[in-house]
């Protein structure tokens, strides 16, 4: 087998930092697409010695962010002589997902996909990877219990719709199926990855039960939230999140910190501070949006408006 991959990371670094180093040792030639403004994926990549190719072909005739230009575009620079993932950069591929390929009987004309378990936030994500839960077991178990299973699209209702490989993970033979190109005419990410699927007759759209990935979230979204990022990045970054209580407890203890250097350089015995709302830090905002404050050399009080 020889397993090519394109990975369309525009303002998703965070997520690729984690999932790259692992994916990139299952494929023969694997390419980054981004756009020229993306320095980070550039550099993850150059770090990783994996190509990334920049390019504003997303944004090309008033397109807010067309994804599958980028695919196509991805596609036309691969051999294409044999086997092509593409592949979302938040996917994580398990070790032995390159084996696995390789035993099975894959037809040349189908296009196949894989189920995802649903990591819910990065430390749930470093929780996993620290001491993983084994997805695959002993040759012949598939474990599917590390994180709840995300949601497959089967048109069911639909005479010859079926099931529907999305996305995250696509997997098909260009030669051997005669789809070279990928669907440029949609800015939305799920409207294109369902009409490149449905190049493929119902009979030629097959799911992968040995191929198990994990999708990593850093909001944990739930079906209704689904094209939070369809047309480009929404999402917080995929990092340790700080509480707001703590992140509001550091801020004032530092404010505490410089009041009580002012109040011992002028030898006072208090300090009352006044900050105006358009001053105050977003987390202050939000908690009770928190305006005057009190310091002596004892204790520090505050109350809101």
């Amino acid at each position: 087998m020889y397993l090519e991959g394109i990975i369309v990371c525009v303002n998703y670094s965070d997520f690729l930092a984690h999932t790259l180093p692992h994916n990139k040792t299952h494929f023969n030639n694997l390419i980054v697409i981004t756009d020229t403004k993306d320095e980070n994926t550039k550099k993850l990549c150059e770090f990783h010695h994996v190509r990334c190719v920049q390019t504003d072909i997303f944004y090309e005739n008033g397109n807010s962010f067309n994804k599958g230009a980028a695919i196509d575009y991805g596609l036309s620079l691969l051999e294409n002589k044999d086997w092509v993932i593409h592949l979302d950069a938040d996917i994580y591929l398990p070790p032995l997902t390159r084996s696995i390929l390789e035993n099975i009987p894959l037809e040349t004309h189908k296009i196949y996909g894989a189920d995802r378990l649903m990591c819910p936030s990065y430390e749930k994500w470093a929780e996993f990877i620290s001491i993983p839960q084994k997805i695959q077991e002993g040759w012949v178990y598939i474990h599917m219990d590390s994180f709840p299973i995300g949601v497959r699209i089967a048109e069911y209702n639909n005479k010859d719709a079926g099931y529907e490989p999305i996305g995250y993970f696509q997997l098909w033979n260009p030669k051997g199926s005669g789809v070279f190109n990928y669907p440029t005419e949609h800015d939305y990410c799920d409207r294109t990855d369902v009409l490149h699927c449905k190049k493929f007759a119902r009979k030629d759209r097959e799911l992968l039960p040995e191929i198990i990935v994990i999708h990593l979230e850093s909001e944990g979204l739930s079906v209704g939230s689904m094209g939070k990022n369809w047309k480009g990045r929404k999402t917080r970054l995929f990092e340790p999140q700080v509480h707001l209580k703590d992140q509001v407890d550091l801020e004032i203890k530092e404010l505490y910190e410089r009041a009580n250097e002012i109040l011992e350089k002028y030898n006072l015995s208090y300090l009352f501070l006044r900050i105006p709302n358009k001053k105050t830090s977003f987390h202050h905002k939000i908690l009770n949006r928190l305006k005057c404050f009190t310091f002596n050399s004892k204790k520090i009080n505050y109350r809101s408006k």
